[in-house]
């Protein structure tokens, strides 16, 4: 049986690799960060009984700030595959808080990659590393943009994960690892933070549809995006580890879509005209913009035989169905608390 370790575990696609990795017979242990509050929500329903042998999801307090500590989960878990997932992902608020997303975005796959290349030489276990890539680093290069895109990458979190991406490539050719990074153009899901584009204007749109929410403020329309689904994405992760040798691929969809085209979309589901509820906020502009966004998957296509199968208007029409069914639930319980 093969085991796994997961940073992000808790995370969108974290959960969805989980999943992935156990339904083909993993063993599969993930990173956690320690919280006052639970943050498991999305991988709550992998959980069995650790006192059953049939358990094959385990968690680990750790945090890519803490060296020791990857170094502990490693030795202990002893794993055949190592996915870093986890980051502060959230590309606005690497302006507000720069220092923090250099820190655990960029070296703290430096600190993981260290952690990796101690064990493997103590004890001699073939251990290989995907390292999750973004497209936000392309930045400002032209579309469509490929493996042999020039990075110029727009934020610090995006500056981070390009200083990430050499690292595993320069672990690779100095220590002879299996590193392959991953470059993820944007993918998303019902599993998707609030907080996030898509996920943002899904759930306003179905809280609208249902008279909780009147507004829904936006930033920037016009920037193009390629969007993906991100169970299909995990698959591709996992793939990269399965070949015979390890290189970086871009993951896209090869279609792009205006921020503006996505919010028609939402609302247009939900049978409302868009331009009735959206109103632009200046403050959820970037200081430095991402035009357009478009993949090039051919590589791994052709290398790997991967394909997304979830088309732009499915994905969208999955999370508003998803977000309308909360709202419905939210509303119940306030009509009711309201009844008290």
């Amino acid at each position: 049986m093969k085991k796994a370790l997961i940073t992000g575990v808790t995370g969108q696609d974290g959960s969805y690799l989980a999943e992935l990795l156990l339904d083909k017979g993993y063993e599969v242990h993930g990173i956690k960060r320690r919280s006052s509050v639970f943050n498991t929500e999305r991988v709550d329903h992998l959980f069995t009984d650790d006192h059953t042998p049939d358990n094959k999801f385990f968690l680990h307090y750790g945090d890519l700030a803490d060296g020791t500590n990857l170094r502990r989960v490693i030795e202990k878990v002893q794993p055949d595959e190592i996915y870093n997932l986890g980051a502060q992902s959230h590309v606005r608020v690497s302006f507000d808080q720069p220092e923090y997303t250099a820190d655990i975005v960029a070296t703290g796959a430096l600190r993981l990659l260290e952690a990796a290349r101690d064990y493997i030489n103590i004890s001699g276990q073939d251990v290989r590393i995907y390292q999750a890539s973004s497209s936000e680093m392309f930045g400002a290069a032209p579309p469509p943009q490929s493996e042999n895109t020039q990075f110029h990458p727009r934020s610090p979190y995006a500056v981070s994960k390009v200083a990430a991406y050499w690292y595993g490539v320069n672990y690779r050719e100095s220590y002879n690892m299996f590193v392959c990074n991953g470059i993820l153009f944007n993918h998303e899901s019902p599993r998707r933070g609030e907080t996030f584009a898509t996920r943002k204007v899904t759930r306003a749109a179905a809280r609208i549809k249902m008279g909780l929410q009147d507004k829904l403020y936006m930033g920037n329309l016009d920037s193009y995006r390629d969007w993906g689904f991100a169970g299909d994405f995990v698959e591709a992760m996992w793939m990269m580890l399965q070949h015979d040798t390890p290189d970086d691929y871009v993951v896209a969809t090869g279609k792009s879509h205006t921020v503006k085209e996505l919010v028609e979309l939402a609302f247009k589901i939900l049978d409302m005209d868009w331009k009735e509820y959206v109103e632009i906020d200046p403050r959820y502009y970037r200081p430095a913009e991402v035009d357009y966004l478009k993949g090039d998957y051919s590589k791994v296509r052709e290398t790997l035989g991967w394909e997304p199968k979830v088309s732009f208007e499915e994905l969208i029409k999955m999370m508003v169905e998803n977000d309308l069914e909360i709202a419905h639930n939210d509303k119940i319980v306030l009509e009711a608390r309201k009844k008290r």
